[in-house]
């Protein structure tokens, strides 16, 4: 069955968020390090960023290390951070043939001076992009994000740009590492687990959620599609009854 055929392209989510789990039981199990199962974890990544520029997603947003995970080995830390950066820097001249923008969220001040400044700089040479806006949490925690917008909103209030009855929902988002673009419509985790983890907590308040029991490194264009398909099969109410629903778009 061709998958893709059966995706209606006016129902395709605006942003798509992945936690991609599952690199290292990979890896253990074809007997090796968890190192090698986030090496084949990249082709994955490729595959899905390729499939979503394809079919026109305007974001694209990967858990790629969050504040936890610097708690693991020093040895995986080093390794996986050197993996991140390297990987996307060599994807520069692909994303630029794709009209693919990068992007960064997450708290940067951990990260080594050689990994900041690489990223830096494939930012900046695919800034010109208007195609998929492929966002990487790298050391990314949503509890982070929340605390640190909630300061600069209180520094603003503060100094006066902004008053405290000034404060709804639609400005604190505007304080929020994912500002510029749509709150995420739909997540996917990988490899059978059923959390966020701390994930773009308050962006994904409307999320419909998608577990597939695919290890990453295995996913592919085909596991996106029932990801798409199976979100497009459900009724996105925000609080509406199914009635309202269908009357609203002219059932």
């Amino acid at each position: 069955m061709d998958k893709l055929a059966l995706l209606k392209t006016q129902q395709l989510p605006r942003h798509i968020a992945i936690i991609m789990d599952g690199n290292g039981r990979w890896a253990q199990e074809r007997g090796h390090d968890r190192l090698y199962g986030h090496l084949h974890g990249v082709e994955s990544v490729r595959d899905i960023v390729e499939g979503c520029a394809e079919l026109g997603i305007e974001a694209l947003t990967l858990y790629a290390f969050s504040t936890e995970n610097w708690l693991r080995p020093q040895q995986e830390v080093s390794g996986l951070m050197d993996l991140l950066v390297s990987t996307i820097y060599k994807e520069v001249p692909t994303l630029n043939k794709n009209n693919i923008r990068l992007h960064v969220i997450g708290d940067q001040s951990m990260m080594p001076d050689h990994a900041k400044a690489a990223l830096a700089e494939a930012i900046e040479l695919t800034s010109g992009n208007t195609g998929l806006n492929l966002i990487m949490a790298l050391s990314y925690s949503s509890r982070w994000e929340i605390v640190e917008a909630a300061k600069k909103m209180a520094m603003d209030v503060r100094s006066g740009k902004i008053e405290v009855e000034d404060i709804h929902q639609d400005l604190f988002s505007q304080y929020l590492t994912t500002a510029a673009f749509p709150d995420p419509e739909l997540m996917i985790r990988t490899s059978g687990e059923h959390r966020i983890s701390n994930f773009l907590l308050y962006q994904m308040a409307y999320a419909e959620l998608h577990f597939s029991p695919i290890l990453w490194p295995d996913f592919r264009k085909e596991h996106l599609y029932d990801a798409i398909l199976n979100f497009q099969g459900r009724e996105r109410r925000f609080g509406k009854t199914g009635e309202q629903v269908k009357n609203e778009a002219g059932c």
